[in-house]
């Protein structure tokens, strides 16, 4: 994409700069705004008439901000006018101390590596989509004689075909379940399949034709996989004649049973197909995407349509400053939104944007096939997305409501804990072990717009020692995350400082906590400690603060209620953590501890042996047999379990 990595060097020192520093907080302003100004002069003498990406840095080297050119000189020299530009980019030019530049062979490119670097860096002058999972997809698989039916999320690595996305696992599942009543795949794994000898429960109702015990011929399983892959497809309607031909002439033959497996065959069909209920002719592969601004921020709701149903929905909140229009913010959130996904043939927008063809190119060469962006003014297609600004605008709404709900939750913590001010930044830590095993430290992270999911850290609990020792287990897990915040950010001019401290917990735990901040030299990091009441009461916690008798809430108190959910979430997130843990724990092979067998060495001699135990009693000419498995690699197999080598 870049061309030869073509990357302008650094401008000389410059020596007449405007001095930083000037008494007054407007002075300091306007002399950081020139030496920007004077920074970013400085590199205009090399800057090519050439389209490319450019960075604006800070001190630290942090990226602020990110943007693409038609041409690097011009669009850079558009900074050296500060006086014509917004606020929040003047702000940015008195931040910058540095820029780095990469030439592309054309904006297009530029673009594409924009979105790419903004979603790496996560600049704060940038638009930031900062939820972008990946969505779950259904999946058939290939190369077998009986394909699996099965949900699928990730990369594609297996061989198959892929039907989504879909919005949510819920939306996934809702689709699996009716199409195991009306076409009845398989969705068991394979070993599973490979090792039954008689039909499982989803034979006995009716969601599986058990070919694994061959109930089924393959090729009237193949049958079954065809009509499942039309309807994916959106061919639904073909599939349901067809059906009704069949048991019509079932029916006319008086085979009865047929008749009424095909009868229930197209119920579910029709079950699928009755929640499709804003569907439009001539949407058949195409996603819809709405915003909705107002008080200086943005919903964005993503439709899915594929093979011409509705495969859900689901909310964005990009992050943007708040005098940015409507028009940007959504051409930002299209950019990044596909950076990791193809995008389908058609995309219906509700506002017009203003590079909306490069934009639109742009996609396509991410996709490898042609994508058109399209605002409808009128017709079944405006319908569908005036359908999703509602929805945008609702949950907007919700998510006002849910913002100044919490605001007024974390004003009573500041209250009932004698903080100065509302807390912006709160963590909550638990520990979770079974009699010492497999301990880990959890902590969550909640703020003003809620649970910050991306900021939660698990810790493995490193000395044997503390293993089982909650108090020990507790030293360790805040002497690991204190001694890194003061490595990494010692002045705290970021936002990884708590501004509160709460731990799962009693008087105890709170004075082991006590003892490492003191350790540390860290004073003013309100701390406290949240014990359930007696037997284990919700609604009658104590709290312990130093300095503080242990008190209680009122047993109804909105605050007492959102610190349990804080608690409880704490609670989830390391009982999940330690479960994930002991898990993997119990299903660790002795295989995995021999250098160079990696997962597909490691599958194909359980697949030949039957189980770790017996390849340990494997003979060398036994282990050479296994496909793949060369004569080093034996050696190498049976050195390890046989302490030779």
């Amino acid at each position: 994409m870049t061309d030869d990595a073509d990357h302008i060097p650094p401008p000389a020192p410059l020596t007449d700069a405007p001095p930083a520093a000037a008494p007054g907080k407007r002075k300091r302003a306007v002399a950081d705004l020139n030496r920007g100004v004077e920074i970013i002069k400085g590199y205009l003498r090399t800057l090519p008439d050439r389209p490319g990406v450019y960075r604006m840095l800070n001190d630290e080297g942090d990226a602020l901000y990110v943007g693409k050119a038609r041409s690097l000189k011009k669009r850079v020299t558009n900074y050296t006018m500060p006086v014509k530009l917004p606020i929040r980019l003047q702000r940015m030019i008195a931040e910058t101390t540095q820029m780095e530049f990469v030439t592309t062979h054309t904006e297009v490119e530029a673009l594409l590596l924009e979105s790419n670097l903004i979603k790496k860096l996560m600049p704060r002058y940038n638009v930031l989509l900062r939820d972008d999972k990946t969505f779950p997809h259904i999946l058939i698989t290939g190369g077998r004689d009986y394909p699996q039916l099965s949900k699928h999320r990730g990369t594609r690595t297996e061989a198959g075909s892929y039907y989504g996305p879909f919005a949510s696992a819920g939306a996934v599942n809702r689709v699996l379940t009716a199409l195991q009543r009306a076409f009845q795949l398989r969705t068991c794994a394979d070993t599973i399949f490979n090792s039954r000898t008689r039909p499982c429960l989803q034979f006995q109702i009716k969601r599986c034709t058990a070919p694994c015990v061959e109930k089924v011929t393959a090729g009237e399983y193949a049958e079954q996989v065809r009509e499942a892959k039309q309807f994916l497809e959106g061919r639904s309607r073909d599939i349901q004649t067809a059906l009704a031909t069949d048991m019509q002439a079932a029916a006319e033959a008086l085979d009865f049973e047929r008749a009424a497996k095909l009868r229930d065959r197209i119920r579910a069909l029709t079950a699928i197909q009755a929640h499709q209920d804003i569907n439009v002719e001539g949407v058949d592969d195409a996603d819809i995407i709405a915003a909705y601004q107002e008080g200086g921020s943005t919903c964005v709701q993503v439709f899915f349509f594929r093979g011409g149903r509705n495969y859900g929905n689901r909310a964005y909140f990009p992050s943007h400053d708040k005098v940015m229009e409507v028009e940007e913010v959504l051409a930002a959130f299209i950019a990044q939104f596909y950076d990791n996904k193809a995008a389908p043939p058609l995309i219906l927008v509700s506002h017009d944007l203003a590079e909306e063809a490069l934009l639109q190119e742009a996609l396509s060469v991410r996709a490898g096939s042609k994508v058109e962006l399209h605002t409808p003014k009128r017709g079944d297609k405006k319908r569908l997305v005036d359908h999703a600004i509602t929805n945008a605008r609702d949950a907007h709404g919700r998510r006002l409501a849910e913002t100044g709900s919490q605001a007024k939750l974390l004003v009573g913590v500041a209250e009932a804990f004698g903080l100065a001010e509302s807390p912006q930044r709160i963590e909550v830590y638990d520990n979770s072990h079974i009699q010492g095993a497999h301990a880990i430290g959890g902590m969550i992270v909640a703020g003003p717009d809620g649970f910050i999911k991306n900021a939660y850290r698990k810790f493995n609990i490193k000395a044997p020692e503390a293993a089982g020792d909650d108090f020990a287990m507790m030293r360790e897990v805040f002497t690991r995350r204190f001694e890194r915040a003061l490595k990494e950010d010692p002045e705290r001019a970021g936002e990884t400082w708590p501004d509160l401290v709460l731990i799962d917990g009693g008087e105890g735990q709170l004075g082991v906590v006590m003892e490492v901040m003191a350790e540390l030299g860290i004073e003013d990091v309100p701390l406290v400690a949240i014990a359930k009441g007696p037997d284990r009461d919700a609604g009658r916690e104590r709290f312990f603060m130093p300095g503080r008798p242990p008190f209680g809430m009122e047993h109804k108190s909105p605050v007492l209620y959102y610190l349990q959910r804080l608690r409880d979430e704490a609670h989830r997130f390391a009982i999940g953590t330690h479960r994930a843990k002991r898990e993997k724990a119990i299903s660790a092979s002795p295989l995995d501890e021999i250098q160079g067998i990696g997962p597909r060495r490691k599958k194909a001699l359980l697949l030949h042996f039957g189980s770790a135990r017996a390849v340990s009693r494997a003979g060398l000419a036994d282990l050479q047999a296994v496909e793949g498995i060369s004569e080093a690699v034996a050696r190498i197999i049976y050195d390890h379990f046989h302490g030779e080598g």
